[in-house]
């Protein structure tokens, strides 16, 4: 027992513990191996940072773009309040229902569960979605239609950037997604209220997208 003991000696005196019962010689191999267990479900749990494969130059010119996106979206948001009075989405969110007007989802991006194909997929869906629904709001107002069209030209350069670098990472579809059913706005108030409902969930897209890619950005 004395060879024993000294290769391995009792978890109550390794540990600092009173008791004293003897054990088997595993302390030390169970030891590495719950190390082995906690460093492998880190590595897991790491979101995507910027070991990812997106370009840095690709990132930098998508945060670029939604700062534009972003800046597009406030004109033409003030621009509703001023001259119609919509000032406030939330007023409008069961003409919203009403009209069949979608969000896009973003649940792949969050950075404790970033999925990168996914993510990318979302947010050219996204994009490609609210161009479909800032094309819907043509005839908007004569006042507002330059801003209008400034903004959907924006969100589909976007758009193409996010598809482009899926093409180039190999993750695009064979096909390019089609666009869906639109809402249909009969009057200029919906098309109005549609415009303020539309911006406001767009913004709120572009706030997510930013932030993501702005972590992947991070050196």
């Amino acid at each position: 027992m004395g060879t024993r003991d000294a290769q391995c000696p009792q978890r109550g005196t390794q540990m600092g513990l009173d008791s004293m019962s003897p054990e088997p010689c595993l302390f030390p191999a169970l030891q590495l191996l719950l190390w082995h267990s906690a460093l492998w479900t880190v590595q897991e749990a790491t979101p995507l940072g910027p070991a990812s494969s997106l370009p840095q130059s690709f990132l930098l010119k998508c945060l670029e773009q939604v700062r534009k996106i972003q800046t597009d979206g406030a004109v033409l948001q003030e621009r509703l309040c001023a001259t119609y009075s919509l000032c406030h989405p939330e007023e409008l969110v069961l003409l919203g229902h009403s009209l069949g007007i979608p969000k896009a989802p973003l649940s792949s991006c969050p950075s404790q569960a970033l999925q990168l194909t996914g993510c990318l997929s979302q947010l050219h869906s996204g994009l490609f979605l609210y161009q479909g629904l800032l094309q819907a709001l043509a005839g908007i107002s004569p006042e507002l239609a330059p801003t209008l069209d400034t903004l959907q030209l924006d969100v589909a350069d976007f758009a193409t950037t996010i598809w482009q670098q899926m093409e180039d990472l190999g993750l695009a579809p064979a096909m390019r997604p089609t666009q869906g059913t639109t809402p249909t706005f009969i009057s200029a108030f919906q098309r109005r209220a549609g415009g303020v409902l539309v911006t406001s969930h767009l913004q709120s897209f572009l706030e997510l997208a930013y932030r993501v890619l702005r972590y992947l950005a991070q050196p």
